[in-house]
């Protein structure tokens, strides 16, 4: 990885017009060179053909991002709104993190740039909307070779008038930010804990019942999704699927190396068909199975044992899918297994046969639960009855978690939302949610037979509620162990 030069006093000047000069760049230490030279400097600046681009389209969501805040600045007439999409992070020493924007800030702009800030500034009318972003890299001063976030290093920015034309919103220089926001006069809420800088600038005028009532009420915007956000999410399982395809046809390999196979197979698809991986994939074979976010995925993969695979593909506009399979790594379910996968199925079934407009949200969680209690009485497990499990939650040490939730730019999405609007409220047409029961065995569970130790099973579908009920998205992939069996030996076929 090349290491750029940053002269000592090579002063990176700030390109806004009457803006204050930036503190010089420090020189590496150890940097090979120990400056640059008039002559250098002098042939840096010129002999670069103009790329603006002039051609550019609105991002596919324009319309959307527009009725997002048009309804956000109902929400706050008269207030100062600044939504920042935040800023890199280190990972070591100068290496960063692969950015991600802020949810808030990509909901509303549809732009994902680090250091962005949404602002919208009141009027008597209700919010004029600006996004502030870093302008193209200064070629007169240096900064775009000198600086290590110099276009010359990561690669070119989008100028101020293409943003325009690509989100539909007024841009203006993110440097220029923090003094206009220590200037301005009147109520602000801020999205907190993603820009440290622009927090400083309101510091004196912000509070944080204000800024909280914000953050709540942008994430129960999203509990309803719009068609455009639903066919993101369509897109994300459909990759998704596919990267499970990978995973079945390569299980030898995985075999024959670790757990670590299967993650990378799937990320794979998910870097070639979308932005990333929408969380950290969960590889977990064998009694790794029974630990619900197993993510290391340094174990090995046996035959005879089970796969839980816990994956999902993000778009590139940062919607992601989130299911569950549990597959045999051989391909053929031991008879305790298939009892115990198939009763996870059965409580599957009943949880998405509750998911229509008008029930409950919780409705679709006690279904699954109620059949999962059921089994474990069945089995001898747990002393019924059922009522009686279910009322002291006797069932969890083995069902262990919840059995959705709201999916869309978060995996758990929607997660700033009132109780009462969520986990109390009632599922509309729109709102996305996964289904997801399970049972986990642990190896150390001295309570049950030692032939179920180290088993765990989940299944889980992305679940989009309907005028007249719910359609499963992720049902191109198969659920009952039969069908899991047929189409692992298909795949693996050839």
């Amino acid at each position: 990885m090349a290491d750029p030069e940053n002269p000592e006093n090579q002063a990176i000047a700030d390109a806004s017009e009457g803006a204050e000069e930036e503190e010089p760049v420090k020189q590496r230490k150890n940097g090979l060179y120990p400056g640059v030279s008039d002559e250098l400097a002098e042939s840096m600046r010129s002999g670069w053909a103009d790329t603006e681009r002039h051609d550019l389209a609105p991002v596919a969501q324009a319309a959307e991002t527009a009725a997002r805040r048009a309804a956000l600045s109902a929400r706050f007439p008269g207030e100062r709104l600044v939504v920042p999409a935040g800023n890199l992070k280190t990972r070591s020493n100068d290496t960063e993190y692969p950015f991600r924007s802020s949810v808030e800030y990509a909901y509303l702009t549809g732009n994902q740039t680090e250091d962005g800030v949404l602002v919208l500034e009141p009027t008597a009318t209700g919010h004029d909307a600006t996004v502030y972003l870093l302008p193209r890299s200064n070629r007169d001063n240096g900064e775009f070779w000198l600086d290590g976030q110099g276009e010359l290093w990561v690669g070119r920015r989008t100028s101020l008038t293409e943003a325009e034309k690509l989100y539909g919103i007024p841009a203006a220089d993110v440097r220029t930010l923090p003094d206009a926001l220590r200037a301005a006069t009147g109520a602000v809420r801020v999205v907190r804990g993603f820009d440290a800088a622009i927090e400083a600038a309101l510091t004196d005028k912000v509070t944080g019942e204000r800024d909280e009532e914000l953050r709540v009420f942008l994430s129960e915007a999203r509990l309803v999704k719009d068609a455009f956000e639903i066919g993101e999410l369509q897109k994300a399982v459909d990759s998704t699927v596919r990267g499970f395809e990978d995973v079945v046809k390569v299980l030898d390999k995985a075999r024959a190396t670790s757990e670590r196979y299967i993650e990378g197979t799937f990320f794979l698809r998910a870097r070639v068909e979308g932005n990333d991986i929408g969380y950290g994939s969960i590889c977990a074979s064998g009694a790794h199975a029974t630990t619900l976010h197993w993510v290391r995925n340094d174990g090995p993969v046996r035959s005879g044992d089970l796969l839980l695979l816990d994956a999902g593909v993000e778009t590139h506009t940062l919607y992601t899918a989130d299911i569950t399979r549990t597959l045999p790594v051989n391909g053929t379910f031991t008879a305790l297994q298939k009892k115990i996968y198939d009763a996870v199925y059965e409580a599957q079934e009943a949880g998405i046969a509750a998911v229509r407009p008008g029930a409950k949200y919780r409705e679709f969680h006690d279904a699954a639960q109620r059949v999962l209690a059921g089994k474990l009485v069945e089995w001898g497990l747990v002393e019924g009855p059922v009522e009686r499990v279910l009322e002291l939650g006797l069932q969890r040490r083995w069902t262990l978690h919840g059995t959705g939730h709201m999916l869309g730019m978060d995996v758990h999405d929607c997660a700033a939302a009132r109780t009462e609007t969520y986990v109390e409220g009632t599922l509309e047409p729109g709102m996305c949610l996964t289904v997801e029961p399970g049972l986990y065995f642990q190896a150390d569970d001295l309570t049950v037979p030692e032939e179920y130790r180290g088993i765990g099973v989940r299944i889980e579908d992305d679940i989009v509620v309907t005028e007249d009920g719910h359609l499963n998205m992720s049902d191109a992939l198969p659920r009952r162990s039969d069908e899991i069996e047929l189409w692992m030996a298909k795949l693996q076929q050839g």
